[in-house]
């Protein structure tokens, strides 16, 4: 997610090494130079972008760029018209699938464990060491001993908080600031994120009180409530001696993860139902707008999202445009998750009595976003130079100016200081787990959802006395049962 100009690296080539052989791309149509197909005639590949950066206009801007300078040399980019996540192991095969596709790192690596993705010398490409290790390890995969990478870092990925900075308490300087470090106590840690929260949902006077919300996220998402068992010291799949991702050794239930599953349990109470599915990811650009919710989780790419709907609630006040969206620049912000979870998972303690050890650090589950190039194309030449110049200083500049992204380039994360400073940092501090990049990890999602959307649906039991996660046991058992539907979804049920 990034832009701006040209840096051209030339005869920018791929190797496919014998021990890594990936259906689709050992013909020779599949070798043809870029910008030609044989015949002289101009060759188009097809981009695959995501849904923000089609919205923002930031594609239209990539595209166009790159055809300009690409002109003389007979290639065009253009828009596949495909849907976000568009099957290429099903469309690739039959021609419909794009030629360069930008994903997550976990679902381009489950494409290429199936030798739907073609490997890349990265090396060879002008972004290669300005992208740090752990960001190049997302998209690396291990065959007969020898490392390949299937994909190219382009943003950092975290649950990130976003808030109206015009929606602070007045008072939060006096009483939200018990060490005078002038960062409101809220957004350090989740004690008194739950306290403040508790506050507004009291002091809520409407009819239907439904009009003030504190933190408020769709709690069933294994990855936006990865805090809640992350931190915990549960994990995804434990790692082989060689650094291989095992995919027997399922974690959710490890550690404290019970602590974490309490935690999660009690923030519900404050919410309502709407947290126990997709409802709050859906409208959360919309309810931070409008001042419904204080707070909320998303990813840094949805920040231009979260900008347009708010620029728009100061246009419904009386704003011209230019100054509705200058009120939003200015008034949206976007920062880390509380860095300290309680250790007992108790949230609704007072944090004045508590110590130090009494916390522990907050976890949350990354990812890396980036391009990878189908082994179906007929022209990977071609879609390495596309590649090359949409991750280049220009480009990745602009991408991360218009839609706010983390970029994965350490120069340009540089230049934007920041917030991207403070991902980068979390990443190296280990307060970043990377999202698996193996296969495996498709299954994770049914069985993690059903069982936290239960826990945070019984918080709303308590009055019908009819709740079923209660002790400790109840928590543990709960995520047992998610580690067991996850290792039978891998072995037992898949063929």
């Amino acid at each position: 997610m990034k832009g701006k100009l040209i840096r051209k690296i030339t005869a920018v080539t791929l190797a496919i090494a014998t021990a890594f052989t990936l259906g689709g791309c050992s013909s020779e149509k599949n070798k043809t130079a870029a910008g030609k197909t044989g015949n002289g005639e101009k060759i188009t590949i097809r981009i695959l972008e995501n849904d923000t950066a089609k919205k923002s206009g930031y594609l239209e801007v990539l595209i166009k760029s790159f055809n300009k300078a690409y002109k003389d040399k007979g290639i065009e980019a253009v828009d596949a018209n495909m849907e976000e996540y568009t099957d290429l192991a099903t469309n690739g095969p039959y021609g419909y699938g794009p030629d360069v596709i930008y994903q997550s790192n976990d679902q381009i690596m489950v494409y290429a464990e199936d030798k739907h993705i073609l490997p890349i010398e990265v090396d060879k490409l002008e972004c290669y060491k300005q992208i740090p290790e752990s960001a190049w390890d997302a998209y690396k995969i291990v065959v007969d001993g020898k490392t390949y990478y299937c994909g190219v870092p382009v943003s950092i990925q975290e649950p990130m908080l976003f808030y109206r900075e015009d929606m602070l308490p007045e008072d939060w300087q006096t009483n939200w600031d018990k060490d005078g470090n002038g960062t409101p106590d809220f957004f350090e840690n989740w004690n008194d994120l739950y306290a403040y929260s508790k506050l507004l949902r009291e002091s809520d006077t409407s009819a239907t009180r439904t009009e003030k919300y504190g933190f408020m996220q769709s709690l069933y998402d294994p990855y936006l409530a990865s805090p809640f068992y992350l931190s915990y010291g549960a994990y995804i799949f434990g790692k082989n001696e060689d650094g291989t991702y095992n995919a027997a050794d399922i974690g959710f239930e490890k550690n404290d993860a019970a602590n974490g599953l309490k935690a999660l349990k009690q923030f519900a109470g404050l919410m309502y139902e709407g947290c126990i599915d997709d409802t709050i990811n859906l409208n959360r650009y919309e309810k931070i707008a409008n001042g419904t919710y204080f707070c909320t989780v998303s990813t840094p790419d949805t920040y231009s999202l979260f900008i347009d709907k708010l620029t728009l609630q100061y246009e419904s006040e009386g704003n011209s445009h230019s100054v509705a969206a200058k009120k939003a620049k200015e008034n949206l912000k976007m920062t880390e998750l509380p860095g300290l979870m309680p250790k007992d998972g108790d949230l609704s303690k007072d944090s004045d009595g508590m110590a130090e050890d009494d916390f522990i650090n907050t976890v949350v589950m990354g990812g890396v976003n980036g391009y990878a190039i189908s082994s179906y194309t007929k022209y990977k030449d071609a879609c390495i130079e596309f590649v090359n110049y949409a991750t280049g200083y220009d480009m990745i500049s602009q991408r991360t100016e218009m839609l706010g992204i983390a970029p994965a380039r350490e120069d340009v994360a540089k230049q934007t200081g920041g917030m991207t400073d403070m991902i980068f940092k979390s990443l190296s501090e280990g307060r970043i787990y990377l999202m698996p990049s193996i296969k495996a990890v498709v299954q994770i999602w049914v069985p993690a959802q059903t069982v936290f959307g239960e826990v945070a649906k019984d918080a709303f039991s308590k009055s019908t006395g009819t709740e079923k996660y209660v002790t400790t046991e109840d928590f543990q058992k709960a995520l047992e049962t998610i580690d067991r539907n996850i290792y039978d979804a891998i072995f037992a049920l898949a063929g």
